[in-house]
């Protein structure tokens, strides 16, 4: 492998690292390998540090490629908690208010779903990478800055509950959606359209265009897999 020419590696990315901490630790490993201070190495699409999955690394001339990687249709499994909601719409935040579960039924769930199927607007997340005015949205959102995002338009192609659980109102869902899609923002309008609230539990991105998770290298794997490996 040639990584200075440009290389495409598939890391899964760990529970609780970010997509930047997943690249420094491949870079890393990369640069000392090749002997060289800091190979030039980027990510096509950031992961929230509370996702795991699909993380596309591209090295050397390879990261030009980054733009097209991200424009790549992706897919998700992602657990929702109805009845609750967070500021981050996951875990990130302790729960902030509690809204009423007991009219929510598989039926209504199933009947709800659809709404969110093609060409629809989106608010990203208060806590995200969104820049505002020259600002990332998370920073103005925890200096306690009144921020307000506008809808994008985003598609989502597929939706399928894949789980509900009526004791813990916890239900499961794959999703199929293209760039910009936040998956959080996706969980509060789904309780939103449900007349309850609803943030992430869980979430993994299992595809990003034909690379799926079980393409992918652990980042426990990678430095064995690295000294396996020949280099140019």
């Amino acid at each position: 492998m040639n990584f200075h020419e440009g290389e495409i590696l598939y890391i899964n990315k760990p529970y609780g690292m970010t997509s930047f901490g997943a690249l420094a630790f491949v870079r890393t490993r990369l640069s000392r390998r090749l002997h060289v201070k800091r190979l030039k190495t980027g990510h096509a699409g950031t992961l929230d540090p509370l996702a795991t999955g699909v993380l596309i690394l591209c090295t050397g001339r390879a990261t030009k490629q980054i733009e097209t990687l991200q424009g790549h249709t992706k897919e998700y499994t992602a657990t929702l908690q109805l009845g609750a909601t967070t500021p981050s719409y996951d875990m990130e935040h302790e729960v902030d208010q509690t809204y009423p579960t007991a009219h929510i039924t598989r039926e209504l769930i199933l009947a709800t779903l659809p709404r969110f199927v093609g060409d629809i607007r989106q608010v990203p997340p208060l806590f995200s990478a969104v820049m505002v005015d020259g600002d990332r949205a998370y920073k103005l959102a925890r200096r306690g800055d009144n921020v307000e995002l506008q809808a994008k338009p985003i598609r989502i192609d597929e939706m399928e509950l894949t789980h509900f659980d009526p004791e813990s109102m916890q239900m499961s869902i794959r999703v199929v959606c293209g760039k910009g899609t936040y998956i959080r923002s996706l969980a509060r309008d789904i309780g939103q359209a449900l007349g309850s609230g609803a943030y992430l539990t869980a979430l993994c991105r299992t595809r990003v265009g034909d690379v799926r998770l079980e393409d992918c290298l652990t980042l426990d794997d990678f430095p064995s897999w690295l000294d396996s490996i020949d280099i140019e």
